[in-house]
């Protein structure tokens, strides 16, 4: 690894392990660390034997690349080490005829989707009317009278018997 300059990404990978947080701790997931080098092989020479003690690293024989691998967490641009002959035999798993090919001729969706072609044919976004935020009517009267049109009324009434009281209360005293 150091004499092709990947050591780095080790030493990277081996510094990033970390103790989980949450309840995976108790359950025998106690440390996160992130991936390292991915080294690609053919045949197993004893290169197992060779990379096992590195942390982060992964090694994988060339009959089962899996995009899990590739791409772990969904993220593109995994560092990938190819042996000479897992190189070689990337020909024979996938010959020149039956390689995946692209679904579209222009990855740039956006660009895509906001072309005028595209435009003139969608129809227009609808606006989004937000919903009424939902009023008490205990405390508020304009709510209140809109459902019961007599409580502006009694409502009316009340404050005169409270206002009568304290008139009488302020005349006896």
């Amino acid at each position: 690894m150091k004499a092709i300059g990947a050591y780095d990404d080790v030493e990277k990978a081996k510094e990033s392990r970390k103790v989980r947080t949450g309840v995976g701790k108790i359950r025998n997931r106690r440390h996160t660390m992130r991936k390292g080098p991915l080294v690609i092989y053919k045949e197993d020479n004893g290169i197992t034997q060779a990379f096992r003690n590195l942390p982060g690293v992964t090694l994988l024989n060339v009959s089962r690349l899996n995009l899990l691998h590739l791409a772990p967490g969904g993220h593109l641009g995994r560092f990938c080490i190819w042996t000479e002959t897992a190189f070689k035999a990337l020909g024979e798993i996938y010959p020149s005829d039956s390689l995946p090919r692209d679904m579209m001729k222009n990855g740039d969706l956006t660009r895509i989707i906001n072309s005028d072609e595209i435009q003139r044919v969608v129809r227009p976004a609808k606006a989004q009317r937000r919903p009424a935020i939902k009023k008490n009517p205990l405390k508020n009267i304009n709510v209140m009278v809109r459902l019961n049109p007599y409580a502006k009324i009694a409502k009316r009434a009340a404050t005169l018997a409270l206002l009568k009281r304290a008139k009488a209360r302020a005349v006896a005293s």
